[in-house]
């Protein structure tokens, strides 16, 4: 073997092993930020399981928490994102407690309603992003929430309702929505990947907790 080649191989090698260490050095921040994240929300637990109890939704703490997860990293004073549901508008939510209070008691609307419908629990996770005339829609459409029937909501009912008429996208790149589409959603059309998203927090919070 020439030194060249000799040469090459030896820098083929290093450039292999720096590859592999930053992958590992990025999949260990992201991991350490994962857990900061899951840790922060879990601070909430306690209350979380009280209004949970209070609503007769205390079967669905690990959900809920997963959407404060999903919406917050509870990283905000409104946990839930909550205000819309309580007020029609961002940004009127005060306190961490009364956005739990909130977003519990609409969850609990949706899921009461998912169940008078027949619908699938993703459903009213679902519609706890989109609203709770989804439920009604998926009720007619078969029961069971889908990322596709998700997506031809927010495309055709959403977005058209709050003023998308152009049906315009915006940039979403997350990891999920890169594979499924190229990353994008509609302009007032909610986000048809809430339920997935969910669920993958809440084996996030399994896995991390």
């Amino acid at each position: 073997m020439t030194k060249n080649k000799k040469r090459r191989r030896h820098l083929g090698k290093k450039i292999m092993t720096l590859f592999l260490l930053s992958i590992l050095s990025c999949g260990l921040f992201l991991g350490i930020k994962a857990k900061h994240h899951v840790d922060r929300v879990l601070t909430w637990s306690e209350d979380v399981e009280r209004i949970s109890t209070n609503n007769n939704i205390q079967d669905y703490q690990l959900l809920i928490e997963a959407i404060i997860l999903m919406e917050s990293k509870g990283n905000k004073t409104d946990l839930m994102q909550s205000s819309e549901s309580r007020y029609g508008k961002v940004g009127n939510i005060s306190s961490e407690q009364e956005s739990l209070e909130a977003g519990i008691n609409f969850l609990a609307q949706a899921i009461e309603l998912g169940k008078e419908q027949h619908v699938d629990i993703w459903t009213s996770v679902q519609a706890y992003n989109f609203g709770l005339n989804y439920i009604y829609y998926v009720s007619e459409n078969g029961g069971k929430n889908s990322l596709e029937l998700a997506e031809t909501y927010s495309k055709e009912v959403l977005a058209p309702t709050l003023g998308n008429n152009k049906l315009e996208t915006y940039s979403y790149k997350m990891p999920h929505a890169i594979v499924y589409n190229g990353g994008y959603l509609y302009k007032n059309g909610g986000n048809f990947f809430y339920a997935d998203m969910v669920k993958w927090y809440q084996k996030m919070i399994q896995g991390l907790s």
